[in-house]
């Protein structure tokens, strides 16, 4: 019997590539508000706890509000033209469902930005849900999140695992219970997501799917 029966992961950084998409954003919007265009590394920096804290590394608190607008519009036009699947992912996904594991994505991206991905990528039919923000008042790292997912999915929590990029993901899957995995594909380094307390890290998502097996 599988140690863990369902695994929540995260989107950006984790699942799929989505970093071209959300730096052309940032390109496009900041300059709009007086700021230079941001690098990609600027960007991948940045983001991981949703987009207005993302917006908060680049911008004053009252430009905010009306950036993620400009930010949020363009990204719907170009949503699907960079974005892949990360090395490992679709092979992970299957196996995994074909061993009737609970698969989900648990990510702070707009929810139906999300759900447009998975749909266009083909793995919509391997996962039970895609839970993202715009879904519930929270966002991860918010236990109530979490809670809202796992009851949505009828999970529970003592044989679940979080699979992410970044400190947000691994403080999430801390506050509900449960461990942890992280990969280095996204937005932190193994030091980084060591220090924040990953249960275990890897290099890509082909390391992780092994260990799993």
């Amino acid at each position: 019997m599988a140690r863990f029966t369902t695994l929540l992961l995260d989107l950006d950084g984790t699942l799929v590539d989505a970093f071209t998409t959300i730096h052309r954003g940032y390109v496009h919007t900041l300059p709009q508000f007086g700021r230079p265009a941001p690098t990609l590394a600027e960007v991948r920096r940045a983001v991981g706890g949703g987009i207005a804290d993302a917006m908060g590394h680049f911008l004053p608190p009252e430009l905010i509000p009306e950036a993620i607008k400009v930010h949020v519009a363009y990204t719907q036009q170009i949503l699907l033209e960079d974005v892949k699947l990360m090395p490992g992912a679709l092979e992970l996904l299957r196996t995994q469902h074909a061993r009737g594991v609970k698969l989900a994505v648990f990510t702070n991206k707009q929810a139906e930005a999300s759900r447009r991905i998975c749909a266009h990528l083909g793995v919509a039919p391997l996962l039970q849900g895609v839970f993202g923000a715009g879904d519930t008042p929270w966002l991860k790292p918010q236990r109530e999140f979490t809670a809202h997912v796992l009851s949505a999915l009828g999970a529970s929590a003592d044989a679940t695992l979080l699979i992410g990029d970044s400190p947000f993901d691994v403080t999430t899957a801390r506050n509900a219970g449960f461990p942890c995995w992280a990969v280095t594909t996204g937005t932190h380094d193994a030091a980084q997501l060591q220090a924040a307390g990953a249960a275990r890290i890897f290099p890509s998502l082909i390391a992780l799917g092994a260990a799993l097996e």
